[in-house]
């Protein structure tokens, strides 16, 4: 179980500001993902070291997203003005998960240009969406790990530390696991919740010193 990697929605004037304005605070490039079509949304991807990355989410007017937990947890944040919506942690098994939560997994999938398919299992979102201090749990499928958004291209820039306003002990009982176990060289600060819990901020590396977005 690690840190995959930190979901931001949009912002009013949409994907393509948004990303803009997070590329010159990184002092960093992006490249375009592509659309989720299970979930009625799309993606544009920072990639990080330590296989991670930042992607930048947008809803569809797609019927998908009105179904989807994904799809509504992204417009639910979006139409509030966007910002931080979540994390993820990847995992090597989502039964534990399924069973404690007690519904199956969905899964996921994005097409590239040239025909390859990056394709994933996940689950959680509706936890998220009721906590947002929690993250979802997402299993990637055999034989996409080259595909892995982090490989896009190499990054000088590394996700450092993330701010929550929660409680260690809430997420820990999500995971299982304290969270210290599972984020390496990742910190976490916490803070008590002032309104929504969830993310607040994240600090990241980059070649002219630390970025706090």
């Amino acid at each position: 179980m690690r840190l995959d990697h930190v979901s931001y929605a949009c912002e009013p004037d949409g994907l393509m500001a948004t990303a803009e304005r997070l590329s010159a605070s990184l002092g960093m490039e992006f490249v375009k993902g592509g659309i989720h079509p299970r979930f009625g949304t799309r993606n544009i991807i920072f990639p990080l070291n330590n296989h991670q990355y930042l992607e930048v989410v947008e809803v569809l007017d797609h019927p998908a997203s009105d179904k989807a937990p994904f799809g509504q947890a992204v417009r639910a944040r979006s139409e509030s003005g966007g910002g931080w919506m979540g994390w993820c942690v990847a995992v090597d098994d989502l039964a534990p998960f399924e069973e404690r939560l007690g519904r199956a997994s969905v899964p996921g999938n994005r097409k590239f240009p040239d025909g390859q398919e990056l394709t994933w299992q996940q689950i959680g979102i509706k936890g998220l969406i009721a906590d947002p201090q929690v993250p979802y749990m997402l299993r990637w499928d055999d034989g996409v790990d080259g595909l892995h958004p982090s490989n896009a291209f190499a990054s000088e820039v590394e996700l450092d530390a993330l701010t929550i306003a929660g409680s260690a002990d809430r997420v820990a009982d999500w995971l299982g696991n304290p969270v210290e176990t599972l984020l390496d060289d990742v910190d976490v600060k916490w803070t008590a919740p002032n309104g929504t819990p969830g993310i607040m901020s994240v600090e990241f590396k980059t070649a002219t010193g630390t970025v706090v977005i």
